[in-house]
């Protein structure tokens, strides 16, 4: 095995078995990922259902985490939309240096 093999065989490997148990499970992603040239209003209502779906799961902060940790640049993830996850990113940063 090469050495490039053997440090990606020992990379960990993220865990999704969060996703078994999300309230998004079986829904249309357009609603979670918005398609190319959406107008703003369509966008905000979509938004609005994507949120609604995600203040009901049960692994919402396990997802937003995840986005964030990547970071996902699309969609809504954790009840936050792109430009939302950008600022919870920018505060954890900021707690995090402040410790």
């Amino acid at each position: 095995m090469s050495q490039v093999r053997r440090q990606a065989a020992l990379r960990p490997r993220p865990s999704w078995g969060w996703q078994d148990a999300a309230a998004c499970r079986g829904e249309d992603l357009v609603l979670f990922f918005g398609p190319d040239g959406e107008r703003q209003p369509e966008r905000e209502i979509r938004e609005r259902k994507a949120k609604a779906i995600c203040a009901q799961c049960p692994v919402r902060v396990e997802c937003l985490d995840y986005a964030i940790s990547r970071p996902e640049k699309y969609g809504t993830w954790g009840a936050l939309n792109e430009d939302e996850r950008a600022s919870e990113r920018r505060r954890r940063m900021r707690r995090a240096n402040a410790a």
